[in-house]
């Protein structure tokens, strides 16, 4: 089956097309993978755009936006058929700081390339991490720091979770953030954009 409306309806983020394509697509009884690859397919090559600065964050929020209409519609029908996500990620801003956009973007992506999200929001305590990678058990943890002035807090997190016994592979990212500093606080992986950010998850969890 053809599914290359449905991917365009994304990256174009065509809320109400990909909204009747995914409904349609449902009422044919079609593979709920097949729907779901099409939409991953199309949040791909929006991450790429962005990688390649053909796109900016706008475009990439709209294309989110018209993936999260069709997954709403979507994840009832994966969760009848035993489809759920493989991986969950845990996602949040380090203590001391409120910023969430780019926090934001990085859960929209991560789940546009199907992973399971927890969003931890902002401002959350080392400890409240811990305390999340034990309920929850995820295969990625994402830290994001817009501030030269809670970045500590990020080595803080690490050790935090190591101290703990818990080998969950931390990415780090942020404005002020570099790969240089993700090494130097024993981070496993940094991405300077939320696109990056899933090709390095997708690295991470195939190694």
């Amino acid at each position: 089956m053809d599914h290359s409306d449905l991917t365009n309806a994304i990256i174009k983020g065509k809320r109400k097309d990909a909204k009747k394509l995914v409904s349609e697509a449902i009422d044919e009884k079609q593979a709920p993978e097949e729907i779901l690859g099409a939409m991953v397919g199309g949040m791909d090559v929006v991450g790429e755009r962005f990688k390649n600065n053909e796109i900016f964050v706008p475009e990439m929020l709209i294309a989110a936006r018209a993936m999260k209409t069709g997954m709403d519609l979507l994840e009832p029908v994966l969760t009848e058929a035993g489809l759920q996500p493989e991986h969950k990620a845990i996602v949040g801003t380090v203590k001391g700081d409120l910023h969430d956009i780019g926090k934001n973007l990085v859960v929209m992506m991560f789940k546009g390339a199907n992973l399971d999200v927890i969003d931890l929001g902002t401002d959350v305590a080392p400890e409240a991490f811990v305390e999340a990678i034990k309920e929850h058990n995820p295969t990625i943890v994402g830290l994001s720091a817009l501030l030269t002035t809670t970045m500590p807090m990020m080595e803080a997190t690490i050790t935090a979770i190591r101290d703990a016994g818990l080998d969950t592979k931390v990415l780090v990212g942020g404005a002020p953030v570099t790969a240089d500093y993700a090494d130097s606080i024993g981070a496993n992986g940094y991405a300077d954009d939320a696109a990056t950010a899933v090709t390095l998850v997708r690295e991470l969890i195939s190694a």
